[in-house]
């Protein structure tokens, strides 16, 4: 069974071009079949704040009205997507940027607005796995941006580590799949405060516990969640760290069942 490399890129990584581009770099010497999804919901929340556009974050999820919605599409699909396949393009690395709508990708519907009301953010469906095999197969890196689409016409907001997560469960039937979530960090701090307080693996267990003496991050909570959902839909392997990781042999947090 091929390997298959599913990376998704967030945090201040997105918006520190220096940062971004080694990110890329070591991206694109990946060998062998590779997806990348990426964020950018820093970026968004200081774009609406310039417009002056409320942002509601509820344990780490964001609640999309229609002019969230806007400036999401703009920055996600356009800016940060198209400049990110300009780049590995640059760097010899073919790759195809995607909305969940191109191609009919990555299927979603809209959240039920019952216990709370998100706008248009998607839970997904479904996964186009033909079409993401058909683009490895010819060497084309999707590069997926986190936003689904209903099917019937309507864009939908989705976090793209659940999306990361998707995918990688997806291909697993497929590929043998490692799924990497790189920010800034070197992986799960159990101190905010200590960089080197990297705890080294975490199961359900362990996530329950540092939850529950409110050790974790609440922006790590549903990227943990997405890892075990990974790990229990056959994704070899899990892990959360800095963009190094993917290249190089250094600390990050391992995720297991």
């Amino acid at each position: 069974m091929d390997k298959l490399q599913i990376v998704k890129i967030g945090g201040n990584v997105i918006e520190d071009r220096k940062a971004l581009l080694e990110f890329l770099s070591d991206f694109s010497n990946l060998e062998g079949p590779k997806i990348l999804v990426h964020g950018g919901g820093k970026e968004a929340t200081q774009m609406a704040k310039k417009l002056g556009v409320e942002v509601q974050l509820i344990e780490g999820r964001r609640i999309t009205d229609a002019q969230n919605l806007e400036i999401i599409t703009m920055l996600y699909a356009g800016k940060l997507n198209k400049n990110i396949v300009a780049q590995l393009q640059a760097l010899g690395c073919n790759s195809l940027g995607l909305t969940g709508a191109d191609g009919n990708s990555i299927l979603a519907d809209k959240r039920p607005s019952d216990p709370i009301d998100f706008g248009f953010v998607g839970d997904l469906t479904e996964v186009n796995q033909s079409l993401f095999k058909l683009l490895l197969r010819e060497g084309i890196s999707p590069v997926c941006c986190a936003l689904s689409h209903d099917g019937k016409g309507q864009l939908l907001n989705t976090n793209a580590d659940t999306i990361a997560a998707t995918l990688a469960a997806a291909l697993s039937s497929n590929y043998e799949v490692c799924l990497s979530f790189c920010f800034e960090k070197d992986g799960v701090l159990s101190d905010l405060n200590d960089e080197l307080s990297i705890i080294k693996t975490i199961n359900e267990e362990d996530y329950i516990n540092l939850k529950s003496k409110g050790v974790l991050h609440t922006g790590m909570l549903p990227k943990l969640q997405n890892c075990f959902m990974a790990l229990k839909n056959g994704v070899k392997q899990v892990r959360i760290g800095s963009p190094k990781m993917i290249t190089e042999t250094v600390n990050y947090t391992q995720i297991t069942n």
